[in-house]
């Protein structure tokens, strides 16, 4: 109603899309078994290198130097925050560079250094009070195998090796480090109607997405 009001009156509607429509625009890119299970999710869980970077491991002298991460990723990272899922990261090394990046989005559990990966993921499901039924875990290569198969959706990168990409439920379009995160993101809040929600509540804090209370979208009490 809101949409056709603004169209009404010469504005272009915000959100862009109805609820309804972007339901439907993520069913067309997903198999009709995995509309449920997108439907499900509560928790995201991401490995670092391949999927919230490219991969590349850039060293200085003292070590590792840099790491480059996609903006988009971040703003979908924020979206999904913002509309009540939990975000959680894990990867088979220690990344100061990765961890920063993932407190400056404010995720909600970490775990870096771990290469018994299924463990890991159930620590971290313990943590957030999740069923793994309610969980996606995005990884990359032949070590993410154990919580790929752990988690109740299971996705990956077109770069990962096959017997990865053939044990995962959805491969991305988008490289890893290049918008496959925010891919993941958008699909899990249009198939769950939360999409218009979460920009809602971005558009009208003042605080950045970090400080903000994710079952309100308002800012956080210090």
């Amino acid at each position: 109603m809101k949409g056709r009001r603004a169209v009404e009156a010469g504005r272009a509607p915000w959100p862009p899309r109805s609820d309804e429509a972007w339901r439907e625009e993520a069913r067309a890119h997903l198999v009709p078994r995995l509309w449920e299970a997108f439907g499900a999710l509560r928790v995201l869980v991401f490995d670092a290198d391949g999927v919230l970077t490219g991969g590349n491991l850039l060293y200085g002298p003292e070590g590792e130097a840099l790491k480059e991460f996609d903006s988009r990723d971040g703003f979908g990272l924020a979206l999904a925050r913002a509309a009540g899922l939990k975000l959680a990261l894990l990867t088979g090394r220690h990344s100061p560079i990765a961890a920063r990046r993932c407190a400056d989005l404010g995720f909600h559990a970490v775990r870096e250094g771990r290469f018994d990966k299924a463990a890991a993921l159930r620590e971290i499901l313990r943590e957030l009070d999740c069923a793994p039924e309610a969980a996606l875990y995005m990884g990359d290569d032949l070590i993410d195998l154990p919580a790929l198969d752990a988690a109740g959706v299971a996705v990956t990168v077109p770069a990962a090796p096959v017997e990865v990409r053939e044990r995962c439920g959805y491969v991305t379009r988008a490289p890893g480090g290049g918008g496959a995160v925010r891919e993941i993101v958008d699909l899990v809040l249009k198939i769950q109607g939360r999409m218009g929600e979460a920009l809602l509540r971005l558009a009208a804090s003042d605080a950045p997405p970090t400080q903000l209370d994710p079952t309100t979208g308002r800012s956080e009490k210090p």
